[in-house]
């Protein structure tokens, strides 16, 4: 993604959660491992030095596993557009990219994953 502007990175937020279509994954909660990348302007931080000026990756993190354990989605592709929507709420974000892994969906498979980007129109990037 070297589209010139600035990121923002969450890399390997893991999140446990209820997920899955199968009866037996609905009782039980499962981990995702997830990358955000937010698209947003970070002159402002890196000159001021202040959390004020960017996105608090920490309570981005903590609002994330938060929608997640709430929402007990059955598709990745769902949960990726959840943090997605959650992520564009901050105004100062122009986009981003969401990549959802889930390991041992399927036998013989080490991992499932989705990466979706959208921007602040709501669409595809």
């Amino acid at each position: 993604m070297s589209d010139g502007v600035d990121r923002l990175e969450l890399c390997g937020l893991e999140v446990v959660c209820v997920i899955g279509d199968r009866p037996e994954e609905r009782d039980r909660e499962q981990r995702l491992l997830l990358d955000v990348s937010l698209a947003l302007d970070l002159a402002a931080a890196g000159a001021s030095d202040a959390l004020a000026d960017t996105a608090d990756y920490a309570a981005l993190a903590e609002s994330v596993r938060a929608a997640l354990r709430r929402g007990r989605f059955r598709m990745i592709e769902a949960a990726a557009e959840c943090v997605a929507r959650l992520c564009l709420e901050d105004a100062r974000v122009g986009g981003v990219r969401v990549r959802v892994e889930k390991a041992g969906a399927v036998s013989g498979l080490r991992a499932a994953a989705v990466v979706i980007e959208r921007g602040r129109a709501g669409g595809a990037r």
